[in-house]
């Protein structure tokens, strides 16, 4: 009998690679724009020393830094095996959203460890600098990313179906184990994005199962399978995702924690919100339209030379087209506000 997720235990693993250790160093891992695996880059992180004592060791250790705040929490039944999704009808979700105390969810978590089908909990990206005062100061994460929050995923098993984001990330695994599923942005068309405006979290996300691909339901699917890249990772474990890979993770343990970061070189949701006003504007033109604005969009935006289309004009007629700074970003948007009303 074929196990659900076999393709997963067969497919790539993603490459180990030293930490970085200094900030160009970091720079260039990140223009490489590939995922890697940093492996123990928190080993010697307090909070993962409290997960090698067990669960109520991991508990204790984070109520000492309750902030009081409730957690935003998704909970679902046994019944959907820790994979928060659609409904079968699309009409809503699977699964409750809601606010919880940390310690009425650890209570619950440690309640459940032992239940042969558990139900769901999932509380996720939680600010530590909000809702875990003081856990930056104990738990120090060792590279360069500026001032990007650290925020606090706490649950127990759980599946995130593949999703993009649009800032870099850094995930480290503090208790539990964590297995990420990736598949490089130009798999896009490969995995069946659902809705871009109804979504479990923010982003769109696959409507693929992943672990049970309906390839009959899914074929171009199996071009996606054979570019993706899988990592196993352990308390003390880190991967660095880079923006635009779509990846899924599946937590396990009865009461895991994870901790990323999140960072974005320029405005973090600027090109999806770009994509999507191009859906509107540009997509449903006849299509000798459609391809000559492809050539514009070339021009201005995607070429090798983009960056120098008005190097023609006088630098103060430049305009919108000028070199990259807040001056000319706060024109660009007084530019639209004033064509789109």
């Amino acid at each position: 009998m074929t196990r659900h997720g076999d393709w997963i235990d067969n497919a790539p693993r993603l490459a180990d690679i030293p930490v970085p250790g200094n900030a160009a160093a970091f720079d260039a891992l990140l223009d490489t724009a590939r995922p890697v695996v940093l492996r123990g880059l928190a080993a010697d992180w307090p909070a993962v020393a409290a997960a090698g004592h067990g669960h109520d060791a991991m508990a204790a250790y984070l109520r000492r830094f309750d902030g009081g705040r409730p957690l935003g929490l998704f909970a679902g039944a046994p019944e959907i095996d820790g994979r928060f999704f659609y409904r079968d009808d699309m009409r809503g979700f699977n699964f409750e959203r809601g606010q919880i105390p940390l310690p009425v969810l650890l209570d619950a978590l440690l309640q459940a460890a032992d239940a042969p089908t558990p139900p769901a909990l999932y509380a996720g990206a939680s600010a530590a600098k909000e809702h875990f005062p003081g856990w930056t100061r104990d738990n120090v994460l060792p590279l360069p990313t500026g001032d990007a929050t650290a925020r606090v995923w706490i649950g127990n098993g759980s599946r995130v179906s593949a999703h993009f984001d649009m800032a870099s990330n850094v995930a480290v695994v503090v208790a539990g184990r964590r297995r990420v599923v990736l598949f490089p942005p130009e798999q896009v068309a490969n995995l069946y994005i659902g809705p871009l405006d109804v979504t479990m979290a923010g982003q769109p996300a696959t409507m693929v199962d992943i672990e049970r691909p309906d390839l009959a339901r899914f074929p171009r699917f199996a071009k996606a399978q054979a570019h993706a890249v899988v990592a196993d990772l352990a308390p003390g474990d880190a991967i660095l995702i880079p923006t635009l890979w779509w990846h899924e993770i599946r937590a396990s343990g009865a009461l895991n924690v994870l901790v990323n970061y999140w960072w974005t070189r320029g405005t973090p949701d600027a090109p999806f919100l770009a994509l999507v006003h191009a859906i509107l504007a540009v997509r449903d033109r006849p299509a000798a339209e459609r391809a000559a604005l492809r050539t514009w969009f070339d021009h201005y935006v995607f070429g090798d030379d983009a960056a120098g289309v008005a190097d023609h004009l006088p630098v103060a007629a430049r305009g919108i087209l000028g070199a990259p700074g807040a001056e000319r970003d706060a024109r660009i948007r007084g530019y639209l506000r004033q064509m789109l009303g």
